[in-house]
């Protein structure tokens, strides 16, 4: 018991020390927040009649975040798959920052699905053995089982490997085990969510096999475009020893998935259009709108151009590898899919209704704050977290009680600081000079 309460209370040391720029990060994120839980109390108090939400378009902004949330918790696996089953060594050392990534999505996934419910106590309707919440039958509650699974198994690989190496010692037997299933529940956990949306055959936007393989490949974009720029982050201001080939593959992963969400989503867009039967008429009114009703041209065509120039910026032969670049790509990359997977897939299901009524859906003011306060909480655990684990995967902190202070001090003095991209160095000066000397090894 002795050894958690240093754990934590070491952490919690960690998580608020930091630079000037650290805590105008964290405040940032929490005066955000803070007007979300205002935006909440207001959403509680008079109900969802405060959102733009009707019986027409019941899903909005919420369920839009939502499903794209459960895409980046999924996208994690993009670090553990090549980490553990191919032992790139490189995506090997920074793999805790997806198992962070995917606790971080899930956490915020379930909090846009309580403030959708309207009110939290509804929740006790999934609860086993309480409420009968129609297992196996229904795909809604095989997506609560597979969300909450994948938290509780992300919690266990991050936590257990972060108190371990507070402790000096190797991971359990288990751990290695458990994250192959991960890997697998990871893509379990976006192909429900596909079926929750695919089995709904009043919704020809949603009825479509290809609803799956495009919620997997638009995933495998959101999780590269959201780690390399952290990742570049965790290089050049926390010095944190982040191997370049982490960068060079995830800007491939993020190249070759690119390319394949765009195949699958042109695929859908020429299916729908070219045949122009009346299952075409949420493409049509996605893409050109009808009858003046064109909330959602906006959005499904910015998503489009800032896909396509990413993923141009990123096959450009020798582009893609400047930071610049490639921080702009994943911003463009970022945003287009969050679109793609978020306004123009959940509302083009809704509209036209099943009695042909076309119904405008633009965000209140109210849902506005609501989501941008659900994403600063989750960026809010995701910061100190990630600063905590960067911290202990360095050496700096360690359990001086169990380890002693000079094994701290020797596992600390390790080079930590990331090496750029090495240029030949200069032959060593012949003879000795003194302050030539290299430094005795730790």
């Amino acid at each position: 018991m002795g050894k958690i309460v240093r754990f934590v209370v070491a952490t919690l040391r960690e998580a608020i020390k930091g630079p000037p720029v650290y805590y105008l990060w964290m405040v940032t994120l929490a005066v955000i927040s803070m007007v979300g839980v205002y935006g909440y109390a207001q959403q509680f108090e008079h109900g969802l009649a405060v959102t733009s939400l009707t019986d027409a378009v019941s899903w909005g902004a919420y369920i839009a975040n939502f499903t794209f949330l459960v895409g980046l918790a999924a996208a994690a696996v993009m670090v553990a798959i090549p980490a553990h089953a191919f032992h790139h060594e490189a995506l090997h050392k920074v793999v805790f920052v997806g198992e962070l990534l995917a606790i971080a999505a899930v956490m915020m996934c379930i909090l846009f699905v309580m403030v959708d419910m309207g009110h939290p106590e509804l929740a006790w309707h999934f609860a086993p053995w309480i409420a009968k919440p129609n297992f196996p039958v229904s795909m809604l509650v095989w997506d609560v089982i597979v969300l909450n699974g994948y938290l509780f198994i992300n919690v266990i690989l991050f936590f257990h490997a972060l108190y371990r190496r507070f402790e000096g010692k190797p991971k359990d037997k288990f751990y290695v085990p458990l994250i192959f299933v991960a890997m697998v529940w990871a893509i379990s956990v976006h192909t429900v969510t596909a079926f929750l949306y695919g089995w709904l055959g009043a919704r020809p936007y949603w009825n479509s096999a290809i609803v799956a393989p495009r919620f997997l490949a638009s995933a495998f974009v959101a999780g590269p475009a959201f780690l390399l720029p952290v990742l570049w982050i965790m290089k050049r201001f926390a010095r944190f020893p982040v191997p370049e080939g982490a960068f060079s593959t995830l800007r491939r992963i993020l190249s070759i998935t690119m390319l394949v969400d765009l195949f699958l989503f042109g695929s859908e867009i020429f299916t729908d259009l070219y045949t122009g039967s009346a299952h075409a008429a949420p493409m049509t009114y996605l893409m050109i709108g009808h009858g003046g009703h064109t909330a959602l041209r906006p959005w499904i065509w910015s998503a489009l151009v800032m896909e396509l120039i990413a993923v141009s910026m990123l096959l450009i032969p020798g582009l893609g590898k400047k930071v610049p670049v490639m921080l702009t790509a994943c911003v463009f990359a970022f945003i287009g899919v969050w679109i793609e997977k978020g306004m123009a897939l959940i509302i083009p299901g809704l509209v036209p209704t099943p009695l042909g009524e076309y119904v405008d859906y633009d965000p209140s003011l109210i849902e506005l704050q609501i989501t941008a306060g659900i994403w600063a909480i989750g960026m809010l655990f995701f910061s100190f977290s990630l600063k905590i684990a960067m911290a202990i995967e360095s050496g700096k902190l360690r359990d001086t009680v169990t380890l002693g202070p000079e094994a701290v001090a020797s596992d600390a003095s390790e080079p930590t600081e990331p090496t750029e991209p090495t240029e030949p160095t200069e032959p060593a000066e012949p003879a000795a000079e003194p302050q030539e000397a290299a430094l005795p090894a730790s």
